[in-house]
């Protein structure tokens, strides 16, 4: 059954998710966001299924949960901003949600999320509270206690990740560019910082996790390669080695309490391929069955026997489901609104890839609209260019496209040069000066569409925002011939005055990528449309 195309796109617009799973210590329930009542809330469900119960009830959108891993049963951290701020604030809630102790009280900064202690008595994150440009690490007594800076941040991102099991040190990772990380070790008592990852140049190392003895650290990274790869790294002696290293980016990744397992999600020419295997015993991996998709938030459950994450996927809307290792097993656990619509309404895309204009390869997802809505002439077509820059068009759901694709259009949405998800090497393709060669990617891949045969030529739209918006502009601006109509949403027109009013936090990383304003501002001007 086919979804009808009088369907308004309200009904599309209101499709909900859930998603950002916790587990409760005892296993029995999982904690996770949910937008049903349009902006996302906390809730929670039984762990082997059932009725969900929402916890929270604001009007602001609550931006993550976490259970307290020990204590009074059922409590539960968030954060949340006020009007749409993104100054995120920590609160803690007791089990059913009536109690909320604000944490932060700091309104005018931003406040990233670190990590719990293992007793469940302190707290870790990164703040803003002193410096607008600067991120600085503190730890906090949930009992109370205000929050004690443990260490000044050197600019930009430093954030709090997890304290290690006997809750001595800290994991911090400061990231001066998305192609430049360094792990950082903080002891709590004193401050005292190590840097686990000293080099030079442009390295990865992303995600640091302790393993279950804090004898080493566990991180990805694309040191002495072009993707990302899991290692891990002797806190005693600093030697690092590898653990899995597919040709593809290791995109997330997580340890049982107990390290006997390790989860892993690769992602694979953009969808997410997520095994798990055994750490202390060896042998081989066992993989999920999963339907085409994305997969995100990976979580052990206490037992270290299942695995909670959230999927989304060209047929699936974002939801909670649960891997039982033993068994093998994937259910969905959540099932988030569908807003009535039909599973047939959904279309899977085609990955295709074709010719740029030095002859680098550019993938792209090519989605054609059902045949009962295309009729007998070929599509017009909405050409989708993704933001970041270093982000990636994967097969991921998206209301927007079901919606046109069940009003008879193709949806293309290529990965040009600067897309992450293909290698370091790709990914840096277009910094600073190399700029307009992904404006002439995605040009080819209008020439492409344009002499394929599977569409209307003469009707191709362009559509895209923030980063993707500037490519919309970029590309009507430099190939007005080739399309018939542009939408861009909140897209960058001017690089010189975007570097001048973004985030002084966030200027820097924004630099590496874009050009300097010191440098590069003559250049900077010439490329904004």
């Amino acid at each position: 059954m086919k979804e009808s195309a009088r369907t308004d796109i309200r009904r599309y617009l209101n499709i909900r998710n859930a998603t950002s799973p916790s587990f409760s210590p005892d296993g029995r329930s999982v904690a996770f966001l949910m937008n049903t009542t349009g902006v996302p809330q906390v809730w929670r469900v039984a762990a082997d299924g059932g009725w969900p119960e929402q916890l929270t009830f604001y009007d602001e959108a609550v931006r993550f949960v976490y259970y307290v891993p020990t204590g009074p049963a059922g409590r539960f951290i968030f954060g949340m901003d006020r009007g749409g701020s993104e100054r995120a604030q920590l609160y803690l809630a007791s089990a059913n949600g009536s109690e909320v102790t604000d944490l932060s009280k700091h309104p005018d900064a931003i406040h990233e999320w670190g990590g719990w202690s293992h007793d469940g008595k302190r707290i870790a994150f990164s703040a803003n509270r002193t410096d607008q440009s600067r991120f600085d690490v503190y730890v906090q007594d949930v009992g109370g206690v205000e929050a004690r800076l443990l260490r000044q941040g050197p600019g930009g991102y430093f954030n709090a990740g997890e304290f290690s099991p006997d809750g001595k040190k800290l994991l911090v990772l400061h990231y001066p560019s998305n192609a430049n990380q360094f792990v950082h070790v903080l002891d709590v008592a004193s401050g005292e910082d190590r840097n686990l990852t000293p080099h030079d140049g442009e390295i990865k190392y992303l995600h640091p996790k302790w393993s279950a003895d804090g004898k080493s650290v566990y991180v990805l990274t694309d040191f002495h390669g072009d993707f990302l790869s899991l290692a891990q790294i002797d806190l005693a002696t600093g030697g690092l080695t590898f653990i899995d290293r597919p040709q593809w980016d290791i995109e997330a990744f997580e340890l049982s309490k107990d390290g006997k397992w390790l989860a892993v999600s690769v992602n694979q020419d953009g969808a997410s391929h997520l095994v798990a295997m055994r750490i202390d015993v060896g042998g081989s991996p066992i993989v999920a069955k999963l339907p085409t998709g994305v997969v995100e938030h990976l979580t052990f459950g206490p037992d270290g026997k299942r695995v909670v994450f959230d999927l989304n996927g060209p047929g699936n809307n974002l939801d909670v489901w649960v891997w039982d290792l033993e068994a093998n097993n994937v259910r969905q656990l959540t099932h988030a609104s569908r807003a009535g619509i039909p599973d047939g309404a959904f279309i899977e895309p085609e990955l295709v890839r074709y010719d740029s204009f030095d002859g680098l390869k550019i993938p792209a997802w090519l989605y054609m609209p059902p045949a009962d809505v295309r009729g007998d002439g070929k599509p017009p077509v909405i050409v989708y260019p993704h933001g970041g820059p270093e982000s990636q068009s994967r097969p991921s759901f998206s209301p927007i496209f079901a919606f046109f694709l069940n009003r008879g259009y193709a949806i293309f949405a290529p990965n040009v040069r600067g897309s992450s998800g293909y290698g370091t090497r790709f990914m840096n393709l277009d910094n600073v000066r190399l700029r307009t060669d992904s404006v002439k990617d995605l040009a080819h891949g209008a020439f492409w569409l344009r002499d394929s045969g599977k569409i209307d030529p003469k009707r191709l739209a362009i559509y895209g925002g923030s980063y993707g918006g500037f490519m919309v502009l970029a590309a009507i601006t430099n190939y007005p011939e080739l399309y018939a109509a542009a939408v861009d949403v909140v897209g960058i027109a001017n690089f010189v005055t975007f570097l001048e009013k973004t985030g002084a936090y966030r200027r820097a990383a924004r630099e590496a990528e874009y050009g300097s304003l010191e440098r590069d501002r003559e250049f900077l001007e010439s490329i904004s449309p």
